[in-house]
């Protein structure tokens, strides 16, 4: 299959005049592809809902339900670790699903990656293998691994690598099934030839991701990057995945506007403002109905740095679980755990980088930071 169609001459001349400056500005940098955002991960700023004014009418119900997962004794949700392998053995440590040596022994635990595996670390190749080899661990152990696709792992598919390292850059210079001298990559700059083989549609690591979900619900929680809202249950939340599977598999030609849209459900921080929106805001109001047309009690997301660490918003029916735990933010892990209708953020006093023992994890209402649980309301 031909690479021409899917390198346009705006992504070649932009990469081209980057020069794969990752840490390039989003506000100065070209921009080769919808990377809508100006600063992807960002730290929570207030900010009005979309679509904020006269109150909307109800969403019906969305039927189908391909997207859903039945609810587990136990589901545990971790946020972005953008390329770095430490934090994320920390959090898969704390939530009890990996032992020292990286294997799964969470059993029958559900495990939710939101998303932004990729960028700002060295780590991704590893880290993108380890969810793929755990969700193989842990079927055969009745459990369940679910990682999804957030804003950075479409900007890589769309060869957007403003926010990749040098190590990044490198990384996939020997990964299985990448063919960094097909001629038709020559008029990239040599340093991105080889990720570019791996993340073009229908390259290998564009197929992995492939394989993975935007949205998704287990039980009665919705798991995804930025946030679900009005517009992507209209357009159907089982239509968005397929199209973005489709397109990463190399069988489209382009991701759906839906998502690579400013409010897509990777980009959207409608729910993540800070100070964090209370019930009755525009925010809160669009949050209950999205819920009510999933039938779901509450969201989780990631995509905005949470100053305060794991938090809650719109009376629990929120949670937002980007920490910042990647070094590039210089947070610690932490992870979402949901049992029954009680939620708590599992945190370590420990930076459990090195060696993590989820025996010495704590509790904390992501609020105060106290020892403690959220018990929701049923």
């Amino acid at each position: 299959m031909s690479v021409a169609p899917r390198l346009p001459a705006l992504l070649l001349a932009a990469l081209l005049l980057a020069g794969c400056d990752a840490e390039r500005p989003a506000s100065t940098a070209p921009r080769p592809s919808p990377a809508p955002n100006p600063a992807p991960s960002a730290p929570a700023a207030s900010a009005p809902a979309p679509g904020a004014g006269a109150a909307a009418p109800a969403l019906p119900a969305d039927t189908d339900r391909s997207y859903a997962y039945p609810a587990a004794e136990r589901v545990v949700a971790i946020g972005d670790v953008h390329g770095d392998l430490a934090a994320t053995r920390g959090a898969l440590r704390l939530a009890g699903a990996i032992d020292g040596a990286d294997r799964w022994i969470g059993g029958k635990l559900v495990l939710v990656q939101t998303g932004d595996e990729l960028d700002r670390g060295d780590d991704e190749q590893a880290i993108v293998d380890l969810f793929d080899r755990l969700a193989v661990e842990a079927r055969a152990a009745g459990g369940a691994v679910h990682a999804l696709n957030g804003n950075h792992e479409v900007m890589n598919v769309q060869l957007d690598f403003r926010y990749v390292t040098e190590g990044g850059l490198k990384d996939f210079e020997d990964a299985p099934g990448v063919d960094g001298a097909n001629p038709e990559l020559a008029p990239l700059p040599s340093a991105a030839r080889a990720r570019a083989a791996a993340f073009l549609p229908g390259g290998p690591y564009a197929k992995k991701l492939a394989q993975r979900d935007v949205i998704i619900a287990v039980g009665d929680t919705v798991f995804t990057h930025g946030g679900v809202l009005p517009s992507h249950v209209r357009y159907g939340v089982a239509k968005i995945n397929r199209e973005v599977r489709a397109w990463m598999d190399g069988k489209t030609p382009a991701p759906p506007a839906v998502v690579t849209a400013s409010d897509g459900p990777v980009w959207a921080r409608a729910y993540s403002s800070d100070p964090a929106p209370g019930q009755g805001s525009p925010a809160c109001e669009m949050l209950g109905q999205v819920l009510a047309a999933m039938s779901a009690k509450r969201m989780v997301v990631g995509h905005t740095v949470q100053k305060n660490g794991i938090t809650p918003a719109c009376d629990g029916k929120v949670w937002r679980i980007d920490v910042g735990m990647a070094s590039h933010y210089g947070g610690k892990p932490a992870a979402l755990e949901i049992v029954g209708d009680t939620v708590r953020a599992l945190t370590n006093e420990s930076d459990t980088r090195d060696a993590g023992d989820a025996s010495k994890a704590s509790g904390t209402s992501g609020t105060s930071g106290k020892s403690g649980a959220n018990k929701e309301k049923k």
